[in-house]
């Protein structure tokens, strides 16, 4: 997982927009990989506003890109407390438990991103993930295959052949 890309763009809700600006420093510092300052400007914000989740969500980067799995997987679950339909924290959530080897916790968080964004190239990507990790093939080929054909990001559906070749499946 990598850092966002571009920012979110905050919506037109007033709530919306003070959580997106009190995280827009630590969003910066997250762009330019400095993950303990993004941590400590992020736990200030937290302590202001338990309930922002771009904060937590932001924590949640921050701490898996610094090995830091277990927390990380923790502010995935509290982004989706304070804003269940964050498909980005439950996508991140479910690549987290699997890395924590608790496969079958991130293919029920798999069915609530299935249910929540069917198509999406990212969660059809991490259920995929999640059952080629469980050593169940069929539902891998399955989610892989519609993974190809939703137009992903060349490295991503590159990394994707390769498995399906592993499994001596051709590709798309």
């Amino acid at each position: 997982m990598r850092p966002p890309s571009e920012a979110p763009p905050p919506s037109a809700d007033p709530e919306d927009r003070a959580h997106w600006e009190a995280v827009e420093e630590a969003s910066e510092l997250l762009h330019e990989r400095r993950f303990r300052e993004t941590l400590v400007e992020l736990r200030e914000v937290v302590q202001r506003d338990a309930n922002n989740p771009y904060a937590l969500y932001f924590m949640g980067i921050a701490f898996y890109e610094s090995g830091q799995i277990e927390p990380s997987r923790d502010a995935y679950r509290a982004c989706l407390r304070v804003a269940p339909r964050h498909l980005g924290a439950r996508v991140a959530l479910i690549h987290v438990l699997r890395a924590l080897g608790d496969v079958r916790a991130a293919i029920e968080e798999g069915g609530l991103a299935m249910a929540q964004a069917p198509g999406d190239a990212d969660v059809l990507y991490a259920v995929g993930m999640a059952h080629f990790a469980r050593g169940d093939e069929v539902a891998a080929r399955r989610f892989f295959h519609a993974f190809l054909a939703a137009g992903p990001e060349f490295e991503s559906s590159e990394e994707v052949k390769a498995l399906l070749e592993e499994m001596g499946d051709r590709p798309s």
